[in-house]
């Protein structure tokens, strides 16, 4: 009877046994298929709409065995899916244009700190958050574009000589919902404070051929038609139009120089596309592999090379086109101040009536 009872019990201990060596297998064989899906993919969010970014997704996917899966749509829709969207949210990554934005992403509490040697090493410190929250990855400088019949370059100097009644009905720019222009005038205001940036803002609102409408493209697009002589406008644009597949615009931007201002004084504004990890992101790490792939110096170059951007890494030689521009001072800022001054800068906008 006794040897009986000891078998049922040594019986009871061995299914026990057996169970919980189920249960533990199961587990690890759930672990590890989580892992190896998330070493498989990565979720970018992106505000940039070029066909050289999907290229170089390709790439990296060739090279890394990532996939990277691309949600396109504009900047601040982005962000609000990505806050709609909250913890379920499967971005990994945001992308977009403007150093104000950025900062927006991080001030609403969406991104998170990351820090790797590679990205120390491509990015230099002015073009990424003091708070590691986000990285520059491609760079544009805000120029004045000119007519090159009414215009001549020894008569341009700086932002601020715009404002002279020289220029008085000619010149055009967007408006002041623009993040572009709000961070150019965050420069203005970090640079000279706020009451100098204030009368910056009116003295060109004096002098505008007409009331802000378009992007940068149709500046220019309206100078070629003789409604101003000068435009404020990213460089990008410019080598975009003098590439276009729209003979139109090739003929517009033959028409038209590119002048660097502030060479004497402060230097010419500059701005980033970026990027930074979403705080909630089930991919943390093949998030940092890709801003790594994209700010090193092949992928650097063809950003360059493609859309007529500056490279951030400055290790990459600029092409022959940005060459031909020629060199230029740059504002001796960090960026991330454009973010910090962009209340600020609506509100002058709004006082000074630059609609």
């Amino acid at each position: 009877m006794k040897k009986a009872l000891y078998l049922i019990i040594a019986l009871a201990l061995l299914v026990l046994s057996a169970c919980g060596n189920d249960t533990t297998t199961k587990s690890t064989s759930k672990k590890e298929t989580t892992e190896t899906n998330e070493s498989k993919e990565v979720n970018l969010y992106t505000a940039r709409h070029y066909d050289v970014d999907d290229e170089l997704y390709a790439k990296f996917e060739e090279e890394t065995g990532i996939k990277v899966n691309v949600i396109k749509g504009e900047a601040d829709e982005l962000l609000e899916r990505i806050k709609r969207e909250g913890d379920a949210t499967k971005a990994d990554l945001f992308l977009t244009a403007d150093a104000g934005r950025l900062f927006r992403a991080k001030d609403e509490g969406i991104l998170q700190a990351v820090s790797s040697d590679k990205l120390t090493e491509q990015i230099p410190a002015n073009f990424q958050d003091e708070d590691q929250m986000w990285y520059g990855l491609t760079k544009r400088a805000r120029v004045i574009i000119y007519n090159k019949e009414t215009v001549k370059p020894e008569e341009l100097s700086t932002y601020e000589a715009l404002t002279e009644d020289q220029w008085k009905g000619r010149v055009l720019i967007r408006g002041s919902e623009n993040v572009y222009n709000q961070s150019l005038l965050a420069s203005f205001i970090e640079i000279n404070g706020e009451d100098k940036a204030k009368e910056w803002a009116a003295g060109l609102v004096a002098n505008f051929a007409r009331d802000p409408e378009g992007g940068d493209r149709d500046q220019a697009k309206a100078i070629a038609a003789g409604v101003g002589d000068v435009a404020i406008m990213n460089t990008y644009y410019f080598g975009q139009m003098l590439n276009s597949e729209d003979a139109e615009e090739v003929k517009v931007a033959e028409g038209l120089g590119i002048y660097f201002p502030n060479q004497d004084t402060t230097g010419t504004h500059v701005n980033v596309s970026g990027a930074g990890v979403v705080k909630t992101s089930k991919n943390k790490d093949n998030a940092v592999k890709l801003l790594e792939f994209l700010s090193a110096p092949e992928a650097q170059g063809t950003f360059a090379e493609a859309n007529y951007e500056y490279p951030v890494n400055e290790s990459v030689e600029e092409t022959e086109l940005l060459k031909s521009w020629g060199e230029f001072k740059e504002q001796d800022i960090s960026l991330s101040v454009l973010g910090d001054n962009n209340a600020k800068s609506i509100l002058i906008f709004n006082e000074v009536g630059w609609k």
